[in-house]
């Protein structure tokens, strides 16, 4: 009998697949979203299989981080897990605004105040 290997993706057949119509890259909305997280933002971590080698661990998926700071291009979150505080680096394609519409809004609003202050 063969050992069974317990490897990074054990387990996550589902978790870690696409549906076919959702399969291929993801569009630019995701990286020009990014820029606009801000330090305290409430993100969604949500792993896209596309990008495994900067992806969390796949127990994070569905959790709710804190945006802490930026490394590089890379996002720094603080997770709850478990009662313990966890800090998570990764990139853009795996996290998403906790609510995006009322941050679509926020940030529009922000945009256009700033416009009407240099006018």
């Amino acid at each position: 009998m063969v050992a069974r290997t317990h490897g990074y993706r054990f387990k996550s057949r589902k978790l870690l697949s696409k549906s076919p119509r959702e399969k291929g890259r993801p569009g630019l909305f995701k990286w020009l979203l990014a820029r606009y997280y801000r330090v305290g933002d409430k993100l969604v971590i949500d792993i896209d299989p596309v990008y495994i080698s900067t992806a969390p661990h796949k127990r994070y998926q569905g959790r709710v981080g804190t945006l802490i700071g930026w490394r590089g291009k890379a996002l720094v979150l603080e997770v709850n897990f478990m009662g313990e505080r966890r800090i998570i680096i990764t990139t853009p394609e795996h996290v998403k605004p906790l609510n995006l519409e009322d941050f679509l809004k926020e940030r529009a609003s922000v945009k256009s105040i700033a416009k009407s202050e240099t006018n």
